[in-house]
């Protein structure tokens, strides 16, 4: 089901602060993907993806085109316009979900409002991750994208529907997998950090760690690698706080309020960096 085009909100931020065209993509990119790990998509790129994916590739494309569509996507998801990249990654099949799970799930977290439309699209998301899962297994993003939307989908409905469901545990294997795949994988060591935390909060420290394998210790440390990994994301800071927050509560709440205000003043590199920056901004007032 393709999500609603009038539910698209544009971005608030000037798309031009982040305009990639040309060679400007490629040299951005290690900063623009500190956080994801996912690889530059270049001719070999596709090529790669093209042999991995077999018969779920895009038909009738070679790597050269396919390079440059995932390109405009990714140019699109930059600067903002998540709806052209969640279109354009979904076209591509599961060689391009990477760039479409991202798109609808950073929008559906910043710029929907409507709870029921929210979690209708990190269920979207997640069907798009899994079908890139079965196609591109050995993809860390394909596990990654997949543990984002259904933990977020998770933090949308009621702690007991999300246990009956068994997302705890499928969210922190497809974490798992994504750290085996990519040990560098900021993003992932952020979510598992607060996959730790977010048990933790919801069960307690006990039933958390018998029945889940939840422990603060493993919550802090993967903030920490995360933290180390990407200093200049604001995401990395937002979710510090956040993870404060949950395991100490008010005991932490001046240094959580740091985590924030460091979040909020650090430049952003792209539409999704703003929007952290902003949220970080916002729990300030």
């Amino acid at each position: 089901m393709a999500a609603k085009k009038s539910a698209w909100a544009k971005s608030p931020h000037d798309a031009k602060a982040f305009d990639y065209a040309g060679d400007k993509l490629k040299k951005a990119w290690p900063g623009l993907h500190a956080g994801d790990a996912e690889p530059f998509p270049d001719d070999k790129r596709a090529a790669a993806l093209i042999k991995a994916a077999g018969k779920a590739a895009p038909k009738g494309m070679d790597a050269a085109e396919l390079a440059e569509a995932l390109q405009d996507a990714w140019r699109a998801f930059h600067r903002g316009d998540f709806q052209q990249a969640f279109e354009a990654g979904s076209a591509l099949g599961p060689v391009g979900a990477s760039v479409a799970c991202k798109a609808i799930a950073i929008h559906a977290t910043h710029l929907v409002d409507d709870e029921d439309e929210q979690l209708s699209r990190y269920e979207q998301a997640g069907k798009l991750a899994e079908a890139a899962i079965a196609a591109l297994p050995g993809e860390a993003n394909s596990h990654y994208r997949y543990a984002h939307a259904m933990g977020r989908y998770s933090q949308g409905i009621s702690i007991a529907k999300a246990l009956k469901l068994g997302l705890a545990t499928k969210v922190r294997k497809a974490l798992e997998k994504t750290l085996e795949l990519a040990p560098k994988h900021a993003e992932a060591h952020t979510a598992l950090g607060l996959y730790h935390a977010e048990i933790i909060d919801k069960v307690g420290t006990l039933v958390g760690g018998l029945t889940y394998g939840a422990k603060a210790a493993e919550a802090e440390k993967h903030l920490a690698t995360a933290l180390k990994l990407t200093p200049d994301s604001p995401i990395a800071h937002v979710e510090h706080a956040n993870l404060l927050l949950l395991l100490h509560g008010e005991k932490k709440e001046d240094q959580a309020a740091n985590a924030f205000e460091k979040a909020g003043k650090l430049k952003p590199r792209d539409a999704m960096e703003a929007l952290d920056a902003e949220f970080a901004r916002a729990q300030l007032e």
